[in-house]
């Protein structure tokens, strides 16, 4: 009997969840021929039905909210049976989950991360709600379209629910991709334009809405844009002598080095410019600007509202002194609840505690919470250990204004986060920077998935409904593990980190698994997360990094990784085609780690310049294979990530916060 997928509901992603379930069925028993889909008033028994649990009368009293939480309900024979959830979204996410329960796995991004058997279909039955309500990342690095397209299509195929998209145009980082910044000596620039951006924003977003993933827009910018100071290009310094007069009233009133004090940009950044939080005219232009933006985009599940980047960059005015940042914050947000309620608009809005807010307020509470979200953004601490959620021991610093010194240990962290709860009772989720700079400091990502499972299951139980990580859309170099950590446990807190460990080498390496398993648990070994982030060396005389111990490990690293590049060239070809790709890519990462071993070696014994000369060739060198691997690799972020090692004077506003 032909295979038969029926819709209850009738709506645009379950439409798009009917496509994908006919697709992989399709793949998986290529010889069914083909699969019809229609649409229904009623259940069938011989059909796969795919609806909202509501219409087919199941139970969702779980679920507080049946829009955000995501309910999965599979109950199926050979044949047929009921595919559903919560919302339109959670019917998509309970197709995939069927098929991973049939053997599928998505293990990269794209069509050569896939693995799909070819085999029957078993019957299955599955019921989950996911444990945390926001799972997802944002955009960050250096970034190209199709790889944003393939990390958004990979959301919920790893059963996350968010995606992200900083800036009303992200021109900044997609420009760092097309211009290849870290790569020139490789790649010639392929100037894009700010329109071309916003039209690939644009389909970005009609992609996110194809999925019914939850969009999340915006972040920075609101204390530039609203006064007609653009943001398009990121941290671009532009001189304060540039500042339109009639714009200068509402800039940060700020003490100078030279003793003067002014309303300027800070450090020369619009994007790092506060305003006068005091100045109502201030806020009621920051006020106009998001709720203009939030009417006009409907399509936003959150609209973040971020102040400047960077930190102690707050006005010192006589009036803006009288309350802490957060305070005049959300006085901010109560006016923008009120213009969006004038305006008719349920428009949900999220705002932050990072760097400067990360002190809560004294005084000012939201008084509509319903409409908004806390997002605890922890940029500077530490990844060398979980929270530890049994434990009250983090303390807090006094508010200083701009003199503030950042939390770093992830306890000190939450001790910010309980302050900011006992005038804020409403959801909170969370702001991760995993796939940031410090994925980089594990070559071998082996001890990152494990510190991303230990993260995530300390900060749901502390309360943190979610977490969206900031981070590049290619983190999957050596592999895609990380990722794949991170999406099923968050969706699954039961989730063991070493089942999904064997799990996901078990499919993306085959007969291959435990010789890459033990290749990559000793390369992570012996860089040592805690010393390639400067945290593990006693004696400090010459650096962070100076210790001639290490040095033999180094040489280790260089006689595994030329082990592991013959070991994968000899068996690169695969019966599957994402186990073709996770061998090259282990070449190409044996070769990248004994590189920076030799780097790491001139370091060790505090020789800083030749370790930076050799940095930059190691670089320039590598980077000739970036557009072979950019799914996976992306060379501006790991760059930008191990300056910090080679070039210790290097600075800027964050990695003065971080460190």
């Amino acid at each position: 009997m032909p295979f038969e997928i029926c819709k209850l509901t009738d709506h645009a992603v379950v439409d798009f969840a009917a496509t994908e379930l006919k697709k992989y069925l399709r793949m998986m028993m290529p010889e069914c021929g083909d699969i019809a889909i229609s649409r229904v008033s009623a259940p069938r028994e011989d059909a796969f039905v795919l609806g909202v649990m509501q219409d087919l009368g199941l139970d969702t009293s779980e679920a507080a909210d049946i829009e955000l939480d995501d309910i999965l309900y599979v109950d199926t024979t050979a044949k047929g049976g009921v595919i559903a959830g919560s919302n339109p979204r959670s019917v998509l996410l309970a197709v995939y989950r069927f098929l991973q329960e049939n053997g599928c796995r998505w293990l990269y991004p794209g069509i050569d991360g896939e693995y799909i058997p070819v085999r029957e279909i078993a019957p299955t039955f599955y019921h989950k709600m996911a444990d945390a309500r926001y799972r997802g990342q944002c955009n960050e690095g250096a970034e190209s379209q199709q790889c944003m397209i393939e990390t958004i299509d990979f959301t919920p195929k790893i059963g996350m629910n968010v995606y992200m998209i900083e800036f009303d145009n992200p021109f900044t980082y997609y420009n760092e991709y097309y211009n290849h910044k870290d790569n020139e000596a490789n790649r010639k620039k392929e100037p894009v334009s700010y329109d071309t951006v916003k039209q690939w924003k644009r389909a970005c977003e009609c992609e996110i809405e194809r999925r019914g993933l939850q969009f999340h827009d915006m972040g920075h910018g609101w204390t530039a844009e609203p006064f007609g100071i653009s943001s398009i290009e990121g941290w671009k310094r532009v001189p304060s002598d540039k500042i339109p007069d009639d714009v200068r009233q509402y800039l940060a009133y700020r003490k100078a080095s030279d003793g003067t004090s002014s309303r300027r940009f800070c450090g020369n950044v619009p994007l790092n410019t506060n305003v006068c939080m005091s100045n109502p005219a201030a806020r009621a232009k920051v006020v106009k600007g998001v709720a203009d933006y939030a009417v006009a985009h409907t399509n936003v599940a959150y609209t973040h509202v971020w102040l400047a980047d960077a930190c102690n960059n707050h006005c010192e005015c006589e009036e803006c002194q009288k309350m802490r940042p957060a305070d005049w914050y959300m006085m901010m947000m109560n006016e923008l609840d009120e213009e969006l309620t004038r305006r008719g608009s349920d428009a949900r809005i999220a705002f932050i505690s990072y760097v400067d807010t990360m002190w809560a307020p004294e005084h000012v509470k939201i008084k509509n919470p319903r409409r908004f979200a806390l997002l605890f953004a922890p940029i500077a601490r530490k990844y060398l250990t979980s929270l530890d959620v049994a434990s009250d021991k983090g303390e807090t610093m006094p508010y200083e204004r701009n003199r503030l010194r950042m939390p770093k240990t992830i306890e000190d962290c939450y001790a910010y986060l309980r302050d900011w709860r006992k005038l804020w009772q409403g959801t909170v989720f969370c702001y991760e920077y995993h796939f940031w700079i410090n994925q980089y400091f594990d070559p071998g990502a082996m001890y990152f998935s494990r510190r991303i499972s230990e993260d995530i299951k300390s900060m749901v139980k502390a309360g943190i409904e979610g977490l969206i990580e900031d981070g590049s859309q290619r983190s999957f170099f050596p592999n895609g593990l990380s990722y794949y950590v991170y999406g099923h446990t968050l969706f699954d807190l039961s989730a063991d980190v070493d089942a999904l460990t064997r799990d996901y080498f078990a499919h993306a390496y085959g007969e291959h698994a435990d010789f890459a398993y033990e290749y990559l648990k000793t390369v992570t070994e012996l860089f040592d997360f805690a010393y390639m982030k400067g945290e593990a060396s006693t004696d400090r005389t010459h650096g962070k990094f100076y210790d001639p111990a290490r040095k033999k490990n180094m040489e280790n690293v260089i006689t595994v990784a030329e082990n592991a590049k013959k070991y994968a060239v000899e068996h690169t070809n695969c019966p599957k085609r994402v186990q073709t790709v996770s061998m090259q890519l282990l070449a190409h990462h044996a070769d990248f780690c004994a590189g920076l071993a030799k780097c790491m070696m001139l370091k060790c014994e505090a020789k800083h310049e030749q370790a930076a000369a050799l940095y930059h060739a190691f670089f320039d060198e590598f980077g000739k294979r970036e557009l072979e691997i950019e799914r996976y690799y992306d060379q501006y972020m790991c760059k930008s990530a191990l300056r910090k090692i080679f070039e210790e004077q290097f600075q800027t506003s964050i990695t003065q916060i971080i460190g």
